[in-house]
């Protein structure tokens, strides 16, 4: 194992190198991750635990984010740059595999009503969480064992905000290509796993509805998947995307805006999109106003 690059430094570019961009950026970013963390924060509070892995992920990359964009040193420790690629990294494995848990729970509450409560335990919901973290974890890991065989040489510039492992590797000067496979590995399974479960699941879900005779159990069957359908569509889309997008040297600009989109916006959507749909939410949000207004009373 080389332990040789473990002090040198990495610099990180921002998403814009424009200098009069650097300020109101910094404005932009620190607004949405205030309500990134609020957001978040009040949904773990009351009700989704998935919102505490947005809030997880969030707090990984913004900080570092918004550092960049208000001071001239961008440099980043090999050290801090390792870790802030493993946290990322855990908590987007986990948000992908508890986006297909929470398709298997509509797919339960839509298809075996009745026997909903049974069929999804505590025990069960436990196994599933527990589950989604510990192959997350699994995945970090492997992937950082890799990393940390590879060399580095003096002072090295990643083209992206976020030490990502594709930027990582990018400023080796080692033979990368098993890490590579590897993580071409370990995304192409996790992605496509992940919708299998996400497609199955819906695919019963929806031939449920049509069997449906009144037009109220359409309405709210649909209106329980209505919010999960969003989260899933905008976070596999943005995915599948940035897979997508050509390799060229004009396409780094769209990536680049497209990993702010998918780091920062993301996080900040998922609360907003459960909170709107969701009866429990709304419930709270009730009790805690009333409750304040009879304070002031």
């Amino acid at each position: 194992m080389i332990f040789s690059s473990v002090n040198i430094p990495k610099v990180l570019v921002g998403p814009s190198e424009c200098p009069g961009l650097q300020l109101p950026l910094s404005l932009v970013f620190l607004t949405i991750y205030m309500v990134t963390v609020l957001g978040n924060l009040g949904m773990i509070l009351m009700i989704n635990h998935m919102s505490l892995v947005d809030f997880c992920y969030s707090t990984v990359v913004i900080p570092k984010l918004l550092e960049n964009l208000v001071v001239e040193d961008r440099t980043i420790s090999f050290t801090g740059c390792i870790m802030q690629f493993f946290f990322a990294c855990l908590f987007v494995v986990t948000e992908t595999f508890m986006l297909a848990v929470m398709a298997y729970d509509r797919f339960v509450a839509v298809c075996n009503p009745l026997l909903y409560t049974v069929v999804m335990s505590q025990k069960l919901c436990s196994l599933l969480v527990g589950a989604s973290y510990s192959w997350a974890m699994v995945c970090s890991l492997t992937l950082i064992y890799f990393l940390l065989e590879l060399s580095f040489r003096g002072n090295n510039i990643i083209n992206k905000f976020v030490c990502e492992h594709a930027a990582i590797v990018a400023v080796s000067c080692s033979d990368t290509h098993i890490g590579q496979h590897i993580i071409l590995v370990s995304a192409t399974f996790n992605e496509i796993s992940s919708l299998m479960v996400i497609l199955t699941s819906y695919v019963f879900i929806f031939i449920t509805i049509m069997k449906m005779p009144s037009t109220g159990g359409h309405y709210k069957a649909f209106s329980t998947c209505a919010s999960h359908l969003t989260a899933i569509t905008i976070f596999h889309g943005t995915i599948l995307f940035l897979y997508c997008v050509p390799n060229s040297k004009g396409s780094w600009v769209m990536v680049k805006w497209g990993s702010v989109f998918y780091t920062v916006v993301i996080p900040m959507l998922n609360p907003l999109i459960y909170s709107l749909r969701n009866k429990d939410v709304k419930e709270s949000v009730k009790r805690l106003i009333k409750a304040k207004l009879l304070n002031q009373c």
